[in-house]
């Protein structure tokens, strides 16, 4: 049950792209009503969820309010880094790139920083499943050498890739935090650990989506400068794909504070949902794809279901 917890980002965050893609708008619209429908469905998970169980003292403490805010700002700077990595590189090159920097960051950095990975032996399968992942999501980009060449009046190799990086650094301290502040003293084990992490995971997302919201407002209005669009409909379309992330948000903080999964292998098995977007713009939004490519889809998909069983095993190996 715990690894099909696991796997529910994957399916959201998959779907992300689809769902955007029908809602329509402006790039600056998906961001603000992503972060509404994050808002939307974080304090709903405060009133519904956290204070019934945690009591009012616990979903209003300071610290994890803190923590919280904290996190949704810097998710705010990942996602501008990624946007302009995009614009500069492409998306087929930068997609990928993104990709496979946060399956890598975010599992090394769980394993090796907050200890999850115990043993040599955990550490090799562990490795192994993240470059089964890693190399599978970039056989789904693999372009035909026979296709026509993208043109990109704005490229810019070094500046895309230094954006992606920025972008992957944020996106990892965005996961990790909570968890770190907690091996760093700041939360307390108490705090933490109460009913198993469940109560300091889902806690967190209120708050997250405060830091989201402001930090969204700020990139619409200094980076796309598009304030005069915040109010149309485009923006309330894009509502629904802010709950569809938010939802995904939510069972990803859920399976990072469970002992049975942890950090590295959530992040790693939320990143499976490359596949779902992939097939989903195919059959969905149509996206021609030759035979070529789709021999490397499907290699990519076998390896990312491989490298995802493998992972989800490692505390039996």
């Amino acid at each position: 049950m715990s690894i099909l917890i696991a796997l529910v980002p994957a399916l959201a965050w998959g779907s992300v792209g689809i769902v955007t893609t029908k809602a329509g708008g402006t790039a600056a619209q998906g961001i603000m009503g992503m972060t509404i429908g994050a808002i939307i469905l974080g304090f709903g998970t405060l009133a519904f969820f956290v204070i019934p169980n945690a009591g009012m003292d616990y979903a209003f403490n300071s610290r994890i309010w803190i923590v919280g805010f904290i996190s949704g700002l810097i998710w705010a700077v990942g996602q501008v880094g990624q946007l302009i990595g995009f614009k500069k590189l492409g998306v087929s090159i930068g997609n990928p790139l993104s990709t496979s920097g946060q399956i890598v960051g975010n599992a090394l950095m769980a394993a090796a920083v907050l200890g999850e990975w115990h043993t040599g032996r955990m550490w090799f399968f562990g490795v192994l499943s993240i470059a089964l992942v890693t190399g599978g999501a970039l056989l789904t980009t693999v372009r035909d050498k026979n296709a026509p060449a993208e043109t990109n009046p704005e490229r810019d190799f070094k500046g895309g890739v230094s954006a992606v990086i920025v972008s992957t650094l944020a996106f990892m301290m965005y996961f990790v935090l909570p968890n770190l502040l907690n091996k760093w003293g700041y939360i307390s084990d108490a705090v933490h650990n109460q009913n198993n992490g469940l109560d300091y995971m889902t806690a967190i997302v209120a708050p997250q989506s405060v830091g989201q919201i402001l930090g969204a407002l700020l990139i619409v209005a200094f980076y796309f400068k598009e304030t005069n669009n915040i109010m149309k409909s485009g923006t309330a379309r894009q509502v629904i794909t802010g709950l569809v992330w938010a939802l995904g948000n939510v069972f990803m903080f859920i399976s990072t504070g469970n002992p049975d999964v942890g950090q590295a292998t959530a992040t790693t098995l939320s990143q499976t949902g490359i596949i779902v977007g992939t097939f989903g713009a195919i059959f969905i939004l149509g996206e021609h794809k030759t035979k070529r490519q789709m021999g490397y889809i499907l290699l990519g998909t076998v390896l990312v279901i491989v490298g995802a069983i493998l992972i989800s095993k490692l505390s039996v190996l």
